[in-house]
């Protein structure tokens, strides 16, 4: 079992983060001690947490990271993982459209000069 602040060291998640991961219903401690209420994970909290981080890496909001707790199963994740792989690529595909803009019109203004 793992204290707080050992876990906030071993999967760089913040205490605030995990307070509102538990609140949410994301990651919730393996153990709460009744006496003086400290939080406990476990290495089971670990690799979600994990997996938590890896997501939000990848840009899931909470509702999408909710949705990949709720089906914990890898077909749900992957199809998850697909559909975030399709909005990725069409970002970079926006961003590059606007990118080519953005150079055309700094370009427009160089020959007014």
């Amino acid at each position: 079992m793992y204290k707080i602040s050992e876990f906030v060291n071993i999967t760089g998640l913040s205490k605030e983060t995990l307070r509102y991961y538990a609140e949410v219903k994301l990651l919730e401690p393996a153990y709460i001690d009744p006496l003086n209420n400290y939080r406990y994970y476990d290495d089971g909290s670990y690799f979600l947490a994990i997996l938590l981080v890896k997501l939000r890496s990848f840009g899931f909001t909470i509702q999408e990271m909710i949705s990949v707790m709720d089906d914990k199963s890898f077909a749900n994740l992957e199809k998850i993982l697909q559909q975030k792989r399709s909005t990725i690529l069409i970002q970079i595909d926006n961003l590059t459209a606007k990118l080519g803009e953005l150079d055309e019109f700094l370009e427009s203004g160089r020959e007014n000069d």
